[in-house]
């Protein structure tokens, strides 16, 4: 079968990128795991406005410590990633300080943690 002389299309990923990471951006799991996760959501609270994500039992492989109870989430245990919206020092700062929280210690949680 002869060769095709005209150049291959391009399809578009989900990342702004372009499939099979020939434009060197570099970033396109960022945008996947994005997708996967899906979008936090907003709460607010007598302390302030909260991002919660939700993270099912399948996503869930490491260990971490809830702040609520101080037992750890366990791999494979389905939990909540919170992180403060109006955080002091911006909301980047409130996202590095995100944890990681059993879903009923947030859901039943007292303010007086701080």
């Amino acid at each position: 079968m002869p060769r095709s002389n005209h150049p291959r299309r391009r399809r578009p990923s989900f990342s702004g990128g372009t499939a099979g990471g020939r434009d060197g951006a570099g970033g396109g799991e960022d945008g996947l795991d994005r997708a996967r996760l899906g979008i936090p959501e907003r709460e607010s609270a007598p302390d302030g406005e909260w991002a919660v994500r939700t993270i099912t039992a399948r996503n869930a492989q490491k260990v971490y410590t809830c702040p609520g109870c101080n037992h750890p989430v366990q791999p494979g245990v389905a939990h909540l990633v919170v992180w403060q919206e109006d955080a002091l020092f911006g909301s980047e700062a409130g996202l590095r300080e995100r944890r990681h929280w059993h879903t009923n210690c947030w859901r039943g949680r007292s303010y007086r943690y701080r």
